[in-house]
């Protein structure tokens, strides 16, 4: 039990627990010590100390300190075994955010040396080097993810547990474009687009993550909704830079959340694929966010459209402005 407690905190080492709690603090003498306003009770001078070479936290204030699993009982207001429990659970995460984290920086990594991946995103309509940079986007050539990420001291189990590598120790996402998928800035899944025919698109086990580039898109009044990652890439290519995609026509709850958390204008523009299914995803939604009282407008594509091969057929700017002003009327 002490060893593994040991390993626990060594893991998850006190300060950096407090800073995923938003403590901000100050160095103070050379003895790795900090010092912030006290989690634990109201002050408004700073008297919580943190020594992150001995794990150890004492307030001046209120007089309590000890080591994480004790401030954790404290803040949390739970038993020491409650408390294990709960930060074996947020190492688990941690750890598999650092892994994801790696693997997708490896991916764009093996991006700049893969031809057929740079010509299929050409065919795609997605050509510009910064963008390519600012969505993260990488490839997966298979064979060497393995490796790389076991030099890291990554050991295989966490590689298996977030499906990275299968159970035949392969990539997973083998002969993939790879894009991150974000929560509150932090990688939580993978989303792998196949280059050919012969492996089907796919993410990792685990959450969705945020509308993408949500962070930069909620700013603006009004926002379009795209199905896919690449009708987000060829529009904000074309400078539609307020559009946002949530991975397909279902919004999970935070998605949701996310659209419908203030007044705003949305623009849905989903396929119009031959079976309809992408419109009736648009009709549906429309009717839930009008009933929350968020103004939302269709985008009528040409039959058979969506909006990256709108653009990648001849469309420009001018011409998908058109269509958001006919979406109005």
């Amino acid at each position: 039990m002490g060893e593994d407690l040991e390993q626990l905190k060594q893991r998850l080492p006190l300060r950096d627990y407090l800073r995923q709690q938003n403590w901000t603090a100050r160095p103070v003498g050379r003895d790795g010590e900090f010092v912030g306003l006290c989690p634990l009770h109201p002050e408004t001078r700073p008297s919580f100390y943190v020594n992150a070479r001995k794990n150890l936290f004492y307030c001046h204030g209120c007089g309590l300190g000890g080591d994480l699993i004790r401030f954790v009982e404290l803040s949390q207001h739970l038993s020491f075994r409650q408390s294990l429990t709960y930060l074996e659970r947020q190492s688990a995460e941690a750890d598999s955010a650092a892994v994801l984290r790696q693997a997708s920086a490896f991916y764009q990594q093996q991006l700049d040396h893969c031809p057929e991946a740079w010509r299929y995103l050409q065919q795609r309509g997605v050509h510009d080097a910064t963008l390519i940079r600012e969505l993260q986007i990488g490839y997966a050539p298979g064979g060497s993810l393995r490796r790389h990420l076991l030099a890291q001291g990554y050991p295989l189990d966490l590689l298996q547990h977030t499906g990275l590598v299968n159970p035949q120790g392969h990539d997973a996402l083998y002969q993939r474009l790879v894009f991150p998928c974000c929560q509150d800035s932090r990688i939580v899944n993978l989303y792998g687009r196949s280059i050919g025919t012969a492996f089907a698109h796919r993410f990792l086990p685990g959450s969705k993550g945020d509308l993408v580039g949500w962070e930069s898109v909620r700013q603006f009044p009004s926002v379009i909704l795209v199905e896919g990652i690449f009708d987000l890439a060829v529009l904000w290519q074309a400078g539609f830079r307020h559009t946002t995609c949530a991975f397909g026509t279902h919004l999970t709850p935070d998605q949701y959340r996310q659209l419908s958390d203030r007044p705003r204008t949305v623009y849905l523009s989903f396929d119009d694929d031959a079976n309809g299914s992408g419109q009736q995803a648009a009709q549906a939604l429309t009717h839930r966010l009008r009933a929350q009282g968020i103004t939302t407008h269709r985008v009528l594509l040409p039959p058979g459209h969506d909006p990256n091969s709108f653009f990648v057929q001849g469309g420009d700017a001018r011409q998908f402005q058109s269509l958001l002003e006919e979406a109005l009327s």
